[in-house]
């Protein structure tokens, strides 16, 4: 694979990689620059790319294998049709934007001209060229996907509790303040069909779920050298091989960037510019609703001054070929509330459920994207960021010094009273959505006083004037960044790094709090007594305290729930990755229903004693992480070099380097810090780590040449060339 390269666009476009393999494009326009980010995606990530807009259109059955999971996962995006209106997103791009756009698309049909991926080839696919149909529909899977797996898990996990007559009592603690108007007699007479996202979607390694992650920007009066630093580390699937991001650098004559990048996007997602950095956690904004619709004969009921209605469901048939077996032919049911999950011929009540960004979105992302490069300030990227229309919490800062949090997404705007986690009677007109939330009215937060933002995926409703989340993930991540921002005004990145690697858990503080009082004078006691709430690879009282968590869960929730139910929730799904707070909130009361009458100490006495003894491994022999090529992971002898591991991975949950390692639809996953960011606004620098190498291609010498910094926690320095 090259060193360097060369092509001709508006002007000349240098490619040259640096010794970690990241290439520097030098050009002279800014077309130029999306023509050499098109380029190098691919070049070094067109399997990727190609894999994603197979899936994306639901022809994986078609392209790559006849499974019964290919057949649900094709079945899943036929459904979601998230290309329905792409030429009508095409059309409202500007005549900048649209230029930008297709010059992105010029250099990454270049490459495919000249090699498409060998493993593509051998199933005798052959890639169309890549088109602004590609670029909005790529813009949307990103977003898509954390979203449904976590806001729409939790909603699910609340239905399915219903169903399974969790007394109401239960569930108001578990979700509290988020069905006190619903209908539950309603929800309990709706069918439930098969899971919405199948589980070979939800974890399939070529699918990007970005959904833990931590960002902070820390004002000049809080660090060393009085500049701004800007620090971030999205948190996602680590356990794949090549990573999720792309880094590359570009050299304009009057501008440069550092960008973190996601191939087949031409969108700056990450970055540093002469002026501003900017860097994303994922925010759990509810953006996708459900609705009941009362049908019959093909038709849904709808109230109109009091008279009921009956009205057709717009019908669409999807073809799904499968190779070497008989095609698969799917219809499915749609009104202004979304897609059917049901047959309307079949009286009863069944679920429409609707995505926010999943249609009449991408052009307003591609503008805001594109602008970032020319913010001169963090008040101008605050402004241009909360124009993207999925769901994130945006950390900035620039070179005189401000910082800055918005929030972007679309987040719907509801009837008062319904925040849009219980779906509502889709017959009642009063319940349909009246447009979107200005993004000024989101969460957002403009050099505080304290010196510092900073965003782990917590609640953050109190920084705006509506409130989009309400199913946060826990504030120990948040609350730690805090504590120790807060806690010096010197602040280097240096320091920055060292943070991001912090494994001391809150989460355990808290627990341990009610915990040690209870505990007889044992080794295991005094084990726990000396810990300091590390996660560190060596800890074993970090292993102890998680088998006491584990079986804490078990027999509160699966008292109630069933122990198997819980087994399998820990086990092979990822609410208790996200939405562990719920549950703790429970398990910390001194006064909960779920307990019973034996309560809480005598709960925690009685499983502590029976599953703390035992022998304790260290906690880097219990995360044990294979980094797998993302189509090939497994499948060929370790040898080959396709894989990577085992490796430890330290932290946990609630650590602000989060180590989350579980099964989940029959494959191992992973939640963890798969790219570092720091940057002294101060000095052209910006260092970073990667949880692989820039190529996608198993014999590149750049194929895993992040691995050892990533694992080790140093980062490397990127900066513009020289001119």
């Amino acid at each position: 694979m090259a060193r360097r390269w060369r092509f001709k666009g508006d002007g000349p476009i240098e490619v040259m990689r640096d010794t970690h393999g990241v290439p520097h494009v030098r050009v002279t326009t800014e077309a130029d620059l999306y023509r050499g980010l098109g380029n190098c995606h691919a070049v070094d990530r067109a399997l990727p790319m190609l894999l994603l807009r197979i899936l994306g259109t639901g022809r994986g059955s078609e392209i790559l294998e006849a499974s019964d999971d290919m057949l649900a996962s094709d079945r899943f995006f036929r459904r979601c049709n998230l290309a329905a209106d792409v030429e009508q997103e095409v059309a409202k791009l500007g005549p900048d934007e649209r230029v930008r756009a297709e010059a992105y698309c010029e250099g990454v049909n270049r490459a495919l001209a000249e090699r498409s991926p060998w493993e593509l080839r051998l199933l005798g696919y052959i890639p169309r060229p890549w088109t602004l149909h590609d670029v909005v529909l790529m813009s949307r899977l990103a977003g898509f996907i954390g979203l449904a797996q976590s806001q729409g898990d939790s909603e699910r996990l609340f239905l399915e509790m219903l169903h399974a007559d969790v007394p109401r009592t239960h569930l108001a603690e578990l979700f509290p303040g988020l069905f006190a108007d619903a209908d539950l007699d309603l929800l309990k007479r709706v069918t439930l069909g098969a899971r919405l996202i199948p589980e070979s979607v939800r974890w399939s390694t070529t699918l990007t779920r970005m959904v833990a992650s931590n960002n902070w920007a820390v004002a000049p009066k809080k660090t060393r050298d009085g500049t701004a630093i800007g620090a971030y580390d999205p948190h996602l699937e680590t356990n794949r091989l090549p990573p999720i991001w792309y880094e590359i650098v570009f050299d304009l004559p009057d501008r440069w960037c550092v960008a973190a990048t996601m191939p087949g996007i031409p969108g700056l997602l990450f970055g540093r510019t002469n002026d501003l950095s900017w860097g994303a956690t994922y925010t759990f904004m509810d953006a996708i609703d459900s609705w009941v619709e009362d049908c019959r004969d093909g038709q849904y009921r709808r109230t109109h001054d009091g008279t009921d209605h009956w009205e057709h469901f717009q019908t669409r048939t999807e073809v799904i070929t499968r190779k070497r077996k008989p095609e698969t032919t799917v219809t499915f049911y749609e009104n202004e509330h979304g897609v059917l999950e049901g047959d309307p011929h079949v009286p009863g009540h069944y679920l429409t459920t609707c995505w926010a960004s999943g249609a009449g979105t991408g052009a307003a992302s591609l503008r805001s994207l594109f602008g970032i490069l020319h913010a001169p300030n963090v008040t101008a990227g605050m402004e241009l960021l909360g124009g993207v229309e999925t769901a994130w919490n945006w950390v900035l800062a620039d070179r005189q010094g401000n910082i800055g949090y918005q929030m972007s997404g679309r987040m719907p705007i509801r009837r008062d009273g319904w925040r849009g986690f219980v779906p509502q009677p889709g017959w009642d007109v009063a319940n349909d959505w009246r447009g979107f939330v200005a993004a000024r009215d989101l969460p957002r937060e403009y050099n505080p006083e304290r010196g510092f933002v900073a965003t782990a995926n917590e609640d953050l409703n109190h920084l705006g004037s509506v409130d989009p989340i309400n199913m946060p993930m826990g504030p120990y991540r948040a609350d730690r960044i805090a504590a120790l921002l807060a806690a010096r005004d010197d602040w280097t990145v240096d320091d920055c790094r060292v943070m991001q690697l912090d494994v001391h858990s809150r989460h355990a503080d808290d627990f341990l709090a009610v915990l040690l009082p209870l505990l007889p004078d044992t080794p295991e006691a005094t084990a726990l007594r000396t810990w300091d709430r590390g996660y560190d690879l060596e800890s074993r009282a970090a292993t102890l305290f998680e088998r006491f968590y584990r079986a804490l869960l078990i027999d509160v929730f699966g008292a109630t729930c069933g122990p198997d139910v819980m087994e399998f929730m820990i086990n092979e799904t990822g609410i208790l990755t996200d939405f562990y707070y719920n549950f703790d909130r429970i398990l910390l009361s001194a006064e909960s229903v779920w307990y019973g009458p034996e309560g809480r100490d005598a709960t925690w006495t009685r499983i502590a004693a029976q599953a703390l003894p035992g022998p304790v491994r260290p906690w880097g022999d219990e995360r044990q992480l294979v980094m797998k090529h993302l189509l090939l992971g497994g499948r060929l002898p370790r040898w080959l070099g396709f894989d990577h591991g085992p490796i430890p991975l330290r932290g946990n949950r609630a650590t602000i380097h989060q180590g989350q390692i579980y099964r989940s639809g029959g494959r191992q996953t992973s939640f963890a810090p798969s790219l570092r960011i720091v940057t002294d606004l101060g000095t052209d620098e910006v260092h970073t780590a990667m949880a692989g190498g820039p190529s996608d291609r198993r014999f590149s010498r750049w194929y895993r040449t992040g691995i050892p910094d990533w694992i080790a926690g140093r980062l490397k320095p990127q900066r513009p060339s020289p001119k």
